[in-house]
C-alpha cells in the first residue's frame, strides 16, 4: 500500500531530478546519458580478493556521482518509476553476459523481509522485472536477438537466516555474514533446472552475496551462467574512475 500512495504522490506533486536535483523532472536527460556511462557500455567487473563460487560478473556502471543518487532514490526514496533506467541498465549487462540463445531466468538477490517492509518494496525484483521487459522488447525489435530473449523472473530466493548489515564489513567478514544465508524456496529447483539462471543485484562490491546466491542456486539443481548488476564499486570496477576519484 506504502508503494501505491507513493506512485500515486509522483503523479501530482514536484519532483527533483534524482541524479543532480535538476527541477521538474524525475531524471533529466543529462543523468540518462550518465547511466548509459557515455555509451561506454556495460564490463566484466571483478570484486577483489574475488569470493571462491562467484561467476562471471557484469555492470552496467560505476557507482558514483548520478548512477549512485539514482539508485538510492529507487532504493531508498521509493521513487518507483526509476526501475525502468536502472531496468535498462541492468539488461545491458545481462547482454554483456551474452547467455545465449533462448530464455533465460533473471534470480534477484534477495533483501531481508524487514528491509523489503521498511521500504514499502523490493527495489532488485522491481529492476530485474523492468531489465526482463526490455530483454523481450528488444529481441522482439531484432536488437540482441538470443541475448535474453524470452527472459523471466523468478524470484526463488530467499534468506534463511538474519544477516547483519553489511556496510562496514571487510571482504572476509561479509564472506562470513552471509556465508548459508541464502536458500531457495521450496519446490523451486525444478523450475531452476529447466532454464540458464542469471543472478541479478542492484550494486556487486566484495562480491560476497552473489557467490553465496550461486552455491544456493547450484545446490538446488540451478545453472548460473553468471550474475549481472546495475553497478559496481570501483574496486570492482578497474578504470572506471580514472580522473576522478572513487567516492565510494
Amino acid at each position: 500500500m506504502q508503494g501505491v500512495w507513493r506512485e500515486l504522490a509522483g503523479l501530482v506533486l514536484p519532483v527533483a531530478c534524482a541524479g543532480c536535483g535538476r527541477p521538474r523532472t524525475e531524471l533529466c536527460a543529462e543523468c540518462r546519458r550518465a547511466l548509459a556511462w557515455d555509451g561506454r557500455g556495460a564490463r566484466r567487473v571483478r570484486p577483489r580478493p574475488e569470493p571462491s563460487g562467484l561467476p562471471r560478473v557484469w555492470a552496467g556502471v560505476p557507482y558514483a556521482d548520478e548512477a549512485r543518487a539514482v539508485l538510492l532514490a529507487h532504493k531508498e526514496r521509493g521513487a518507483l518509476r526509476l526501475a525502468t533506467p536502472l531496468g535498462a541498465v541492468l539488461a545491458g549487462a545481462v547482454r554483456g553476459l551474452r547467455p545465449g540463445a533462448g530464455a533465460l531466468l533473471l534470480v534477484p538477490v534477495p533483501s531481508a523481509r524487514r528491509a523489503v517492509a521498511g521500504r514499502g518494496h523490493d527495489p532488485v525484483r522491481r529492476i530485474a522485472l523492468a531489465a526482463a521487459a526490455d530483454l523481450r522488447r528488444a529481441a522482439g525489435d531484432g536488437v540482441g536477438v538470443g541475448e535474453g530473449a524470452g527472459a523471466r523472473v523468478l524470484a526463488v530466493l530467499r534468506q534463511r537466516r538474519a544477516v547483519a548489515d553489511q556496510a562496514g564489513l571487510s571482504a572476509r567478514q561479509r564472506l562470513a555474514n552471509v556465508a548459508g544465508a541464502l536458500e531457495v524456496r521450496g519446490g523451486a529447483g525444478r523450475l531452476l533446472r529447466r532454464l540458464p539462471v542469471v543472478l541479478v543485484d542492484d550494486l556487486v562490491t566484495t562480491g560476497a552475496t552473489l557467490a553465496e546466491a550461486a552455491r544456493a542456486v547450484t545446490a538446488a539443481g540451478g545453472r548460473v551462467t553468471g550474475a549481472a548488476v546495475v553497478a559496481a564499486t570501483g574496486s570492482a570496477f578497474p578504470g572506471a574512475f580514472a580522473g576522478k576519484g572513487d567516492s565510494t
